[in-house]
């Protein structure tokens, strides 16, 4: 009923205003000096993957360095991102396959080598596909060299309360950055957290040296956006933008994101609990200790074969379980066809 007199007309190229800044207040927290300075540009755009998108577009029309560095693994599609607007790919060390865990000394040789100038993409939280997260102490380890080398982060937001339950915990890397009063880039997605999948909501945020850059930056943007989509959507930054800017739903939302992280904690113990008790072989604990949304399991693409021909569970040839997609019902039957496919392996 909220939306029932809502206008149809465009928005601006930039998208829904309130929906910008209640977005940024997200991210970089409202007392942010950056955005009290003006230093921050945002953007609506088509989700996460459409923020990922027009950053690239805006780097590669308007930055001087074009090489970006993604995490060895990263997500499947971003290469594509940028890969389409003509910037030059290479990757930095992320996951370790022996320990399960992360390679941070191979991250930090990886990008101590990096040019100067280089970009380099950082997911905030829940990497995908690994569950694999830097602590905080490393995310400063990380800051300290990415602004004595004159990196470029460009973060990818498209779990923020997904990992620990709390959006401000799960962004406080991003507010390292943004604290030193860097520049910095942050692509946005409201598809996971608010589960509009469909709406294609999200933002682009772009931190700049000077409020003067940061409206020229905006200017830039407006460029990379008309002849792409035009104008974004109304109805998901609407719907967003109502649960923002009132106290009694945000806190709702914010009770239902916890609800949903304890849910995925619970079956990650109850997963492991399962393998323990079946005597699988190998060390599980990973499960436990990775975080997020995905587990990186460890299983080979010979196992996830055997399980899809005999258990009919699916998953990606890399081994990645979507602990979501799991249930206290399902989790023996998983149990089971790992049991399985580990054993007949061995």
């Amino acid at each position: 009923m909220i939306f029932r007199s809502a206008t149809k007309e465009y928005l601006p190229i930039t998208g829904m205003a309130e929906f910008n800044k209640l977005s940024a207040q997200l991210v970089f927290g409202a007392d942010s000096p950056a955005i009290k300075e003006n230093r921050v540009t945002t953007v609506q755009c088509l989700a996460g993957c459409g923020s990922l998108r027009t950053g690239a577009d805006f780097l590669a029309k308007h930055y001087h360095q074009h090489t970006v560095y993604l995490s060895q693994p990263t997500y499947g599609n971003h290469p594509n991102f940028f890969l389409a607007a003509g910037l030059t790919l290479k990757t930095y060390r992320y996951y370790d396959p022996i320990t399960r865990g992360l390679d941070f000394q191979g991250m930090l040789d990886d990008l101590g080598s990096a040019p100067s100038g280089a970009i380099v993409l950082f997911q905030v939280c829940s990497h995908n596909p690994t569950g694999v997260d830097p602590t905080l102490h490393q995310w400063e380890q990380i800051r300290q060299l990415v602004r004595s080398k004159g990196l470029l982060p460009f973060f990818d937001n498209a779990y923020q309360g997904i990992v620990s339950g709390s959006l401000d915990m799960d962004v406080q890397s991003v507010r390292m950055f943004v604290t030193d009063g860097g520049e910095c880039l942050v692509a946005h997605s409201y598809s996971k957290i608010m589960g509009l999948y469909g709406e294609r909501v999200g933002a682009l945020s772009i931190v700049c040296k000077t409020a003067d850059v940061a409206s020229r930056v905006e200017s830039q943007l407006k460029l990379v956006i008309r002849p792409i989509y035009s104008n974004p959507p109304i109805h998901g930054a609407a719907i967003v933008t109502a649960i923002l800017k009132d106290r009694e739903m945000f806190d709702e939302w914010t009770v239902e994101l916890k609800a949903m992280i304890n849910r995925i904690i619970h079956l990650r113990q109850q997963l492991l609990d399962a393998l323990r008790d079946r005597g699988t072989p190998g060390d599980w604990s990973h499960i436990t200790k990775q975080v997020g949304m995905y587990t990186f399991s460890g299983l080979n693409a010979e196992q996830v074969a055997f399980m899809a021909e005999e258990y009919h569970i699916y998953m990606s040839s890399d081994g990645r379980i979507n602990m979501a997609g799991l249930s206290a019902k399902t989790v023996p039957y998983l149990a089971d066809a790992i049991h399985s496919a580990v054993t007949r392996n061995v």
